[in-house]
């Protein structure tokens, strides 16, 4: 079958499938009574960890579309089709073609295109630019971070695109995904909430293993795992050394929520017999973070502060620490903190932790002017330990003038006043659903 007969077939079955079983994500892709994307005409991309959901996001967009406008000013195209194989950049102007031939009284409307992995053809960017000026028409892409880094987007398309951040399911999403409803003051509900959120600490959120069972999610995370050793990160930066990145990575994620520094990763490898130097292990923490499976948060102060101070690092997906690390009932705290820090990082990527005083507070950042500040203990039964973290809040309240912080626990709920200032201490659960 010739390229351009192809694509219409694929274009005619695409308007002819109803996209079923997909919920919305929680992503601020706003779409307005007419259509229109932020009511700017701008390229959206979405980016992110592999299958995190980004087509799926697609999907949801689609539908959410279909309801106002003619499916067929609606067109989405997989470059991960095999029966697109090999294409390459005069191909995608055979897909304008095919689409205009099949409904050429579209020409003078708004169409909107959807191109899912979109790098699999080299120079796509040339394409895009250039129907983005020329047609008339809304854009939006996905593809893998190893990529479609966002600084490389804003380059390539050169101020023309809107970049949003794709994560795995949050616990707010994943009820949603799963059909449970919220409701806080309903006995079953909260049983129910309970009870999703233990397989939710144990599996994390990619959307794949939403039903699978332990071992059939163990072995799909360690694919994703892979895929993000080897082509999020060997190929693209071709590299030399597997072992080592492998050894890095399962390094990072079984010591996630916690501080760590190049010289102590160093001197550890070291004492393991590991020949590598501090520019390799640096480098290969900034590869993993392009790719969107580590984040490291420093400490808040000056820029002498944080060069000066460890880091802070987590990962993308509490599930991944699982496999990597079989210790994981021993570190179930890291694991809240984990948690934690991925709801703030989908709000804020200016997220730090804070050390003025005698102690440590574990995110310190700022949502919608104001400011936030959280410490995570899972075990707070102890009164030494209620002290300690209500201290640290104490002091940093004072610090930043906030007039409250939040102790995340795991089942402990109640309010304490500190001078006129409150500590609101609350469960995990609840507060990645309430607050």
């Amino acid at each position: 079958m010739q390229t351009k007969e192809l694509f219409k077939k694929i274009i005619v079955d695409f308007h002819e499938h109803k996209i079923e079983n997909v919920f919305e994500r929680d992503i601020d892709i706003y779409l307005s009574e007419k259509g229109d994307v932020n009511n700017l005409n701008k390229i959206v991309s979405l980016i992110g960890v592999r299958r995190s959901g980004k087509t799926f996001a697609l999907y949801s967009l689609i539908n959410r579309l279909r309801v106002r406008i003619d499916t067929r000013n609606i067109t989405y195209i997989n470059f991960e089709d095999d029966r697109l194989f090999p294409i390459s950049l005069p191909d995608l102007n055979t897909f304008i073609e095919a689409y205009y031939e099949l409904y050429p009284d579209k020409k003078e409307e708004t169409v909107y295109f959807f191109f899912d992995e979109i790098q699999n053809v080299e120079h796509w960017e040339k394409f895009i630019r250039r129907i983005y000026d020329s047609e008339k028409c809304r854009i939006f892409i996905t593809g893998s971070s190893s990529t479609l880094l966002s600084g490389e987007i804003a380059s390539s398309l050169r101020g023309r695109t809107l970049t949003y951040e794709v994560f795995p399911l949050t616990f707010k999403e994943y009820l949603a995904a799963k059909n449970i409803k919220i409701n806080i003051n309903s006995t079953k509900s909260v049983s129910l909430i309970k009870n999703a959120f233990s397989q939710y600490i144990l599996k994390g959120g990619f959307p794949e293993i939403l039903n699978a069972d332990e071992e059939l999610s163990n072995r799909i995370i360690e694919d994703y795992v892979n895929l993000i050793i080897y082509k999020d990160i060997f190929e693209r930066y071709r590299l030399s050394n597997t072992f080592l990145l492998k050894f890095l990575i399962k390094y990072c994620f079984s010591n996630i929520s916690s501080l760590f520094s190049i010289n102590k990763i160093y001197n550890d490898f070291k004492s393991q017999g590991l020949a590598v130097s501090k520019n390799t292990i640096y480098e290969y923490i900034e590869y993993m973070e392009n790719a969107f499976a580590l984040f490291t948060v420093p400490i808040y102060g000056t820029i002498k502060d944080r060069i000066r101070n460890p880091r802070k690092i987590y990962g993308v997906d509490i599930g991944i620490k699982k496999v990597m690390d079989g210790s994981f009932a021993l570190n179930i705290g890291k694991i809240y903190e984990n948690i934690v820090y991925l709801k703030l990082r989908k709000a804020s990527k200016d997220i730090y932790y804070f050390f003025k005083g005698k102690r440590e507070v574990d995110f310190y950042c700022k949502i919608g002017g104001k400011d936030i500040l959280i410490n995570v203990c899972y075990d707070i039964s102890g009164v030494n330990a209620q002290s300690r973290e209500i201290e640290g809040l104490s002091e940093a309240m004072d610090f930043f003038g906030a007039a409250e912080s939040f102790l995340i626990t795991s089942e402990l709920e109640k309010q304490i006043d500190v001078n006129d200032k409150k500590i609101y201490i609350v469960p995990l659960w609840k507060w990645l659903i309430v607050e």
